[in-house]
C-alpha cells in the first residue's frame, strides 16, 4: 500500500511561505483632513488566498507557534516595500513591527536602506509603527534603536494607542512622531462622551508633545466630522477605503464631501448622569472634609478631654486602629457627660471607647453625590448632631458635619446643573454657550431656536411640581426627537426654557413638527374634566382670576449667517436675540417666529446704548 500524499489543503509552515514568497501586500489609505489628500498608506500582509493563513491574525499566530514571528515580520516588510514601489503612488508607507523586529531592523539598517534605494524609495517616506502587542522590558535600551531609525530618515509611530501595551509611559519616553489612536476609541465617538473625552485627552497631550495624531477605524460620516472638528489632522478606516492590493489614489466623493461638510459636529456631552450614573462625590467630599487628628483605640478619656481643650473648634474626634476608623466621639455629648460630678475622677483613665459611638456614619470619598443625597433622606440622622467620618480607600481621612454635607451636596448639584440639567440630563448653560462659540468661531451658519412653554406656571400651580416635571421631560423628549444628533445641539437653559442650535437644512419642518407633537401630547397630562373644558382656571401674575388654555410650545428662531463669526456676535448676544424671538413667538397663534440676527442685534445694541446714555442727556 502506497503512503498517502500530503493534502493540498494542509497548512504550510511559515518558513515555506517565506521561501516561496507566497505572501502578498495590501494597502489602506491614510487621509489628511485639511485638503483631503492621501498622506500615505499602511502596508498590511496577507497569506495565500483561500487558505486558513490568509488572514494576518492566523498568519502571525502560526508564526508565533513556530517561533519565527520576527522572520515573518521582516519578510512582510520586504513584500510591502516591493509592492509599494511597484504601485508608484505618492505619500508615505507605514509598516508594522514588534519591538524585537525593530531592534533587528536598526541593527541591519544598511540592508534595509539598500533595499529602499534599490526600489527607488526615499527612507524619509517610511514610518515604522510599533505594534500594540509589543512589550519593551527596558525602554531605556530601546531609545538608541529609535534614534538609529530616525538618523536613517524614517519616522517612528505608536500603533493602536490606548490598548494593550501602548501606554502613556511609552509616549513620554519614546516621543513618537506619529500616534495612531486605536479604532475602539474612534468607532461611535459621535455618540459616546467617554470615548470623546479620552480622545480629547490624547489630543491635548499630542499638542504638548508635538506628535501627529491619526484616527484609526473611521467608518461613517458622523465619526469623521467629530474627529475633524476636534482638530485631529489625519485618519484611516473603511470610510476612506478597505485594504487592497490596488488602493485608491484619491479619496472618494463621499469622503471628500464629508470632509468639506459645512456643519460643525455636535460633540457628545460628558454628562455622567445622562447615562444613569451619578456624578462623583469627590468634589462634595473635598468641600466638607475637616482635617482633624484622630486618637488610637487605646487612648483614654483624659486624652480625649485634652484634645478637645486644645482644639476648641473640633466638633468630634475619630478613634482609629491601623488607620481605619472604629468609633467617633462627639464633643458635646462627651463634655456633657464629663461635666457630671466625679466623672473625670471615675472615668478619666478608662478607655475612650467607653463614651464613643462604636458604629459611626462613614462616608467614603468616592461615594457618589446621589448616595450622599440618599443619606440625607434616610431615617438615621445621627450624623446631623454627631458628625461623621470620611475615609479614603477605607483609611481615615478626616471628619464632616451634617451641615457641611447638606451644603456640599447642594453646591455640587448647582455646579453640575450648569453643565447638565438634573431633570432632563440635557446640556446646561455652559455647554450651550460653548457650542454657540464653536459655531461662530467656525463661521458655520445655523438657526438658534429658543423654546418656551405657554401657560406652564398655572399648570404647575394646579397639578404640582411632580406633574410639571413630567411635562418638562415630555418637552425634552419631543425636542430631542426632532433633532439630528450629529448636526443639531439641544440644551436645557432651565425651567421650561430650552435652546436648539440647528444646522439641519430642514430645521423649519423640525421646529413645526415639535410644536405640533408637543401641543397634541401635552393634553394627556390634564384631568378629563380640564381636557373637556379646554384648560384650567387660575390666577394671573397680579392675582386676577383667569382661564388658561393648555400648555403649548412657542419657538423663536434666529438666523445666523455663515459669515456671522465672533467678530460680529458673541454667544451671549445670540442667546439674547433668541430670547427676544421667543417672546415674540409666545404671541403668535402658530407659536413660531423667525428673525434675522444682524437686524435684531442692531436694534438691541441701539436700545442698550440709549439706556447707557440716558443719565447724561
Amino acid at each position: 500500500m502506497q503512503p498517502r500524499s500530503p493534502s493540498r489543503f494542509a497548512t504550510p509552515r511559515i518558513a515555506e511561505l517565506i521561501s516561496r514568497r507566497d505572501l502578498s501586500a495590501v494597502f489602506q489609505p491614510i487621509i489628511d483632513f485639511e485638503d483631503g489628500a492621501i498622506l500615505g498608506y499602511e502596508g498590511l500582509i496577507r497569506g495565500p488566498a483561500g487558505t486558513p493563513l490568509e488572514a494576518p491574525f492566523a498568519l502571525f499566530s502560526q508564526a508565533l507557534a513556530e517561533g519565527c514571528a520576527i522572520e515573518l515580520e521582516r519578510a512582510a516588510a520586504h513584500t510591502c516595500i516591493e509592492a509599494f514601489a511597484r504601485l508608484g503612488v505618492d505619500g508615505k508607507l507605514f509598516l508594522n513591527f514588534s519591538a524585537g523586529a525593530i531592534r533587528q531592523l536598526a541593527d541591519a539598517r544598511e540592508d534595509t536602506l539598500a533595499l529602499l534605494r534599490h526600489r527607488g524609495l526615499d527612507p524619509q517616506r517610511i514610518v515604522i509603527e510599533l505594534t500594540e502587542q509589543s512589550m519593551i522590558a527596558d525602554v531605556g535600551s530601546f531609545l538608541p534603536v529609535i534614534s538609529a531609525l530616525r538618523t536613517a530618515g524614517a519616522q517612528f509611530a505608536l500603533d493602536d494607542y490606548g490598548t494593550a501595551n501602548a501606554s502613556m509611559n511609552l509616549w513620554v519616553r519614546l516621543q513618537p512622531d506619529v500616534v495612531k489612536i486605536d479604532r475602539f476609541f474612534i468607532h461611535d465617538i459621535a455618540c459616546d462622551p467617554l470615548k470623546f473625552e479620552a480622545v480629547r485627552a490624547m489630543q491635548h497631550f499630542a499638542s504638548a508633545s508635538g506628535a501627529q495624531l491619526v484616527a484609526e477605524g473611521i467608518e461613517n460620516e458622523a465619526d469623521l466630522i467629530v474627529v475633524r472638528d476636534m482638530g485631529i489632522a489625519c485618519g484611516q478606516g473603511y470610510f476612506f477605503g478597505r485594504p487592497h492590493a490596488q488602493p485608491a489614489r484619491h479619496v472618494t466623493d463621499d469622503a471628500r464631501d464629508a470632509l468639506r461638510a459645512g456643519h460643525i459636529a455636535v460633540f457628545p456631552e460628558p454628562t455622567r448622569m445622562a447615562s444613569g450614573a451619578s456624578p462623583s462625590g469627590g468634589m462634595a467630599s473635598a468641600k466638607m472634609l475637616v482635617h482633624a487628628p484622630a486618637l488610637p483605640r487605646h487612648a483614654t478619656n483624659n486624652d480625649v478631654l485634652e484634645l478637645f481643650n486644645r482644639l476648641p473648634d473640633l466638633h468630634a474626634v475619630a478613634v482609629v486602629e491601623h488607620d481605619e476608623p472604629v468609633a467617633l466621639i462627639n464633643r458635646r455629648s462627651f463634655m456633657d457627660r464629663y461635666a457630671l460630678p466625679y466623672h473625670r475622677e471615675l472615668f478619666g483613665k478608662r478607655p475612650c471607647l467607653l463614651f464613643a459611638n462604636a458604629s459611626p456614619v462613614i462616608i467614603e470619598k468616592s461615594m457618589t453625590v446621589e448616595q450622599m443625597a440618599r443619606l440625607l433622606a434616610s431615617d438615621d440622622q445621627r450624623y446631623l448632631a454627631d458628625g461623621f467620618v470620611i475615609t479614603e480607600n477605607g483609611k481615615y481621612a478626616g471628619l464632616g458635619t451634617g451641615e457641611n454635607l447638606v451644603r456640599a451636596v447642594t453646591e455640587v448639584r448647582i455646579e453640575a446643573a450648569r453643565y447638565a440639567n438634573p431633570l432632563t440630563f440635557l446640556p446646561g448653560n455652559i455647554p450651550i454657550s460653548s457650542h454657540i462659540a464653536r459655531l461662530l468661531g467656525n463661521d458655520a451658519g445655523f438657526h438658534a431656536c429658543y423654546v418656551d412653554l405657554n401657560h406652564f406656571k398655572p399648570f404647575n400651580d394646579q397639578y404640582g411640581y411632580w406633574q410639571g416635571d413630567e411635562v418638562l421631560k415630555f418637552a425634552a423628549a419631543v425636542l430631542a426627537d426632532v433633532c439630528d444628533p450629529t448636526r443639531d445641539f439641544l440644551g436645557h437653559v432651565g425651567g421650561d426654557d430650552f435652546l436648539i442650535l440647528f444646522q439641519s437644512e430642514d430645521w423649519r419642518e423640525r421646529v413645526l413638527r415639535a410644536i405640533h407633537v408637543f401641543n397634541e401630547g401635552a393634553q394627556r397630562f390634564y384631568a378629563p374634566a380640564d381636557r373637556l373644558a379646554g384648560g384650567i382656571h387660575g390666577e394671573d401674575r397680579r392675582g386676577n382670576p383667569t382661564f388658561f388654555g393648555f400648555v403649548t410650545m412657542a419657538i423663536g428662531c434666529v438666523r445666523v449667517a455663515p459669515d456671522g463669526g465672533p467678530a460680529l456676535y458673541s454667544s451671549e448676544e445670540i442667546a439674547s436675540v433668541a430670547a427676544l424671538a421667543k417672546r415674540r413667538a409666545k404671541h403668535e397663534t402658530s407659536g413660531f417666529v423667525l428673525i434675522d440676527a444682524e437686524e435684531s442685534l442692531t436694534l438691541l445694541r441701539g436700545q442698550a446704548e440709549a439706556v447707557l446714555q440716558a443719565p447724561f442727556d
